[in-house]
């Protein structure tokens, strides 16, 4: 069968793909997504995919030259973030 791409290489990775192209591993990128913690995504014919610029912008994100360097932003943890509650007494402003 040939090859209708022509040679180009795919915009589009799937979760594995894309884990190995960041370095991370499959689980953490889900985590990420299932979190919100993580790059942009697209949903295809049920399939999650990332766009491999999205994937680049995020990890961009926590480009530093020094351990002083704010950078651009951060890169969250693949974790759940706090939820970020009203003092005692402040609940009814």
């Amino acid at each position: 069968m040939p090859n209708t791409m022509g040679g180009l290489s795919p915009r589009f990775l799937r979760t594995p793909e894309a884990a190995r192209y960041l370095g991370l591993s499959g689980r953490t990128l889900e985590k990420h997504r299932t979190y919100g913690t993580g790059p942009t995504y697209r949903k295809i014919g049920g399939r999650v995919v990332y766009a491999q610029d999205d994937l680049k912008a995020w990890a961009d994100l926590g480009a530093k030259t020094s351990t002083s360097d704010p950078g651009k932003g951060t890169v969250l943890p693949a974790k759940t973030l706090p939820i970020l509650r009203p003092y005692a007494g402040q609940e009814g402003r």
